[in-house]
């Protein structure tokens, strides 16, 4: 059966990369650039890359002897790079998804990109670039039809205290490079993470893929909003999010993308900043992905990833305590 898949798009001119020596593999050093914001510069995007297959993992028992990684890929074409026909990088979506847990309901998880910089090549299909975010989490719509979601509604629509039901109050989590806490900025790079084993369904040669890149980032602390009472319940609600996530943004934890690329294209800029405005405005658990779901989280083996209700039962009395002592 002839190919079906429509050819690159004239245009590309390269040379970027090679500008700066320190730009170049082994070890790219992109530090000469600015980090930019990422949506100042949609003026000057010509091309880009969608990501179809972000497949992204992380330890569920983080520290034990069997640390249970899990694997999941994330709802496609919402992540993307976008370059000048030179090739350098000047905005990129990152991954996002909603994630429900049987104790709270569903919360939206995004990764919102500060900051970047950086080259791609479509000459060799490479690329390297500079990333910083933030991650943010709220309760999506379906949330409000659970019983602790009312009970924690009801007190703090009384108070003063803000409540993460909206993205404007939403819970908000640092990151670093991982075991570089002081390094808020850390690197896409060219190929598949070598840090752990990746099973078969998480790889995308066959289905097309044009190009592959990585990238890692550790989840430090809660982001301090100045209400002392405000931060003790975020941590709480992170804490029983993450039972039901399998410890997704535990503190200490580190995720991992491998990002498998469509061939690159041109840009319509006003479909960029639509695009990403949409994504700004964030994926909502409910509502799900225009452009398809993702999969369910799994194990290496296939097998479905899976809560321990026990420990989130114990936790639900861990937030009934918390209402007590608190609100």
């Amino acid at each position: 059966m002839p190919d079906q898949t429509p050819p690159i798009p004239a245009g590309w001119v390269g040379g970027f990369e090679q500008s700066n020596p320190d730009f170049a593999y082994p070890d790219p050093n992109l530090t000469s650039l600015d980090m930019l914001g990422n949506l100042d510069n949609i003026d000057k995007l010509q091309r880009q890359q969608a990501v179809l297959w972000p497949e992204f993992s992380w330890e569920t028992e983080p520290g034990a002897a069997d640390p249970k990684r899990a694997y999941q890929m994330f709802a496609p074409d919402i992540s993307r790079l976008g370059y000048t026909d030179e090739g350098r990088v000047y905005s990129i979506i990152c991954p996002q998804q909603g994630v429900c847990s049987p104790a709270i309901g569903c919360l939206n998880v995004e990764v919102t990109v500060t900051g970047q910089r950086g080259w791609a090549n479509e000459t060799d299909r490479t690329l390297a670039a500079d990333m910083e975010v933030t991650g943010k989490i709220w309760f999506s719509p379906s949330a409000k039809q659970k019983t602790l979601y009312k009970v924690f509604w009801e007190i703090f629509k009384h108070s003063s205290h803000p409540f993460p039901s909206s993205k404007e109050h939403a819970i908000e989590v640092t990151t670093f490079r991982p075991g570089q806490p002081d390094q808020p900025i850390f690197p896409l790079l060219k190929g598949q993470s070598k840090t752990f084993p990746i099973p078969d369904f998480a790889k995308h040669e066959d289905d097309g893929a044009w190009s592959v890149g990585n990238l890692a980032v550790e989840i430090g602390p809660i982001k301090p909003t100045g209400d002392s009472t405000v931060d003790k319940f975020n941590e709480l609600v992170l804490e029983v999010f993450n039972l039901g996530a399998g410890n997704m943004l535990k503190q200490g934890n580190t995720l991992t993308w491998n990002v498998w690329f469509n061939q690159p294209g041109l840009v319509d800029q006003e479909e960029w900043a639509a695009h990403a405005e949409k994504w700004r405005q964030s994926i909502d658990a409910d509502h799900g992905s225009p452009d398809g779901e993702g999969t369910e989280a799994r194990y290496f083996d296939g097998s479905p990833f899976s809560v321990v209700q026990s420990l989130e039962d114990q936790e639900i009395k861990k937030i009934t305590s918390f209402i007590k002592s608190h609100l």
